[in-house]
């Protein structure tokens, strides 16, 4: 079993009058059932401790220091008491996840010393801060190393600069409302995270999503794996200054999110899912240049692949950089592309299925993994798993039948109870925790991304690689900053 989840829960305002940590776990062998279990303890507000389980399970790391810093709940004898969430100057005492705290209020933040961090000393020991503005286009993140000339002795990362109070923001809002915060948590996971919600909402609804529509479902999911995955191997190729392979990820990418475009409306295919189905059909003529668009990706890929295995230069940087064991891996319970590359053999689409994986005549597909847990592993795996997208989406036009696109889910949803759902997002398993109130409204809704327990894999990684090859390392794993964030 690993840790998949840990939600805490303000629940002051129910007859049970106490605050609630669920540990959620998983089976971790191949072919296990499609199951959680969840382990309840209550909390007495007045004396908010549970023992850390951080020391047993290094997995839950984060989740206890975001306990801590939203819920006011302690982990007693966590190894790092060091906040998470809440940044350097925020006010002892104000928990922005319990009832009594109102959302709308602006938060004063008092003068505050310096984030905290593991310092060395020595001679020759140097310190390097990079962010958390970064001189390119992406989100802030603050990455601290500690390095003997160009080998890296300890990074310390710093998240966390673009949290929205998006779970506070949904709490009491209409099932249907909350979606559309949802799907907006992060951009290029909008599809795999307004799909997690659903499922987890149609669980609690009790309705089966019609054929057709499951079938659109996985059919924009892959798509969405696919665009991530050509354009991260291009990342990966100006994170080791191959421009052709920069140049050539972008357009493969670029033609993916015109074809999204045509399909939902949008290049990043928001509003294509919703509650109980989908909006829009998938047409013969949009399905014909689906087909052309996949052909052109695959003979593109192929021969960005065969170009870059060809190029020492390019497989030297990639060898035996940023590596992340099997062990590691496993302790962190690590998602994705980054697990399967250490060895782990999890696929949310395999081991909860979702979408048309969950039909009765389920797809066939190959869970692609390797075993050296280093950014040329990563790469490789990223490569094999977008060639699968590409067979599986035309797998699933091959079995589309005329049918409805949507059942109707009833208003108000039955109230007090919990729906969850994991979906295999272009950077792992995605768990969604949806709880509703006595009125059918959302009480408690919590996401764990894939980034999220990945970006402590990333610091270990990187102490296996000198700093200048940190942003190969970084652009390996490809995480997201928004939807750690919230």
């Amino acid at each position: 079993m690993a840790l998949a989840t840990l939600v805490a829960s303000d629940e002051t305002t129910t007859p049970d009058a106490d605050l609630k940590v669920r540990y959620i776990f998983e089976p971790t062998a191949p072919g296990a059932p499609d199951q959680f279990v969840t382990l309840l303890v209550s909390v007495d507000p007045a004396r908010a401790e549970v023992p850390s389980l951080t020391a047993g399970i290094p997995a839950a790391n984060w989740h206890e220091r975001e306990m801590r810093d939203l819920f006011g709940i302690v982990p007693l004898g966590h190894p790092d008491p060091r906040p998470l969430v809440v940044h350097d100057g925020w006010p002892q005492g104000v928990f922005p996840l319990r009832k009594s705290f109102d959302g709308s209020r602006r938060v004063s933040i008092e003068p505050a010393e310096e984030f905290p961090h593991l310092a060395a000393t020595g001679e020759g020991v140097f310190e390097i801060p990079v962010g958390p503005i970064h001189a390119g286009i992406i989100e802030p993140g603050h990455f601290r190393f500690t390095s003997v000339g160009e080998t890296v002795l300890h990074l310390d990362a710093r998240l966390f600069y673009t949290h929205r109070g998006l779970e506070k923001r949904m709490e009491g809002l209409s099932p249907l409302d909350a979606f559309s915060i949802a799907e907006r948590i992060c951009g290029v996971c909008s599809l795999a995270h307004g799909l997690g919600y659903c499922e987890a909402l149609e669980h609690i609804a009790g309705i089966d999503v019609p054929p057709r529509a499951r079938l659109i479902r996985s059919i924009a999911l892959e798509l969405e794996r696919l665009y991530n995955h050509v354009g991260d191997i291009g990342n990966m190729c100006a994170g080791a200054s191959f421009h052709y392979g920069t140049a050539t990820g972008l357009r493969l990418k670029e033609a993916l999110q015109q074809m999204n475009e045509r399909l939902a409306g949008n290049r990043f295919l928001r509003g294509l899912v919703i509650p109980g189905g989908v909006r829009l059909d998938l047409s013969n003529d949009v399905a014909r240049d689906l087909n052309t668009t996949l052909e052109h990706t695959l003979a593109g890929l192929d021969g960005l692949m065969g170009r870059i295995e060809a190029n020492p230069s390019i497989v030297d940087r990639l060898d035996d950089t940023g590596i992340l064991s099997y062990q590691a891996a496993r302790d962190l319970a690590v998602a994705g592309v980054a697990a399967r590359a250490s060895g782990i053999d999890r696929d949310a689409r395999r081991d909860h299925p979702h979408g048309a994986f969950a039909d009765r005549a389920p797809l066939d597909f190959h869970v692609v993994t390797a075993s050296a847990g280093d950014a040329m592993a990563r790469m490789t795996v990223r490569a094999l798993e977008a060639r699968e997208s590409i067979r599986l989406i035309g797998e699933l036009i091959r079995r589309l039948e005329p049918g409805s696109l949507q059942t109707i889910l009833t208003d108000p949803l039955p109230g007090g109870r919990i729906g969850i759902s994991a979906i295999e997002s272009p950077r792992g398993a995605a768990v969604h925790w949806l709880r509703t109130d006595s009125h059918g409204r959302v009480d408690r809704y919590h996401l764990r991304s894939p980034s999220y327990h990945n970006w402590p894999a990333v610091a270990l990684a990187g102490q296996t690689a000198i700093v200048p090859d940190f942003p190969l390392v970084n652009k390996s794993f490809e995480l997201c900053y928004s939807c750690t964030d919230r």
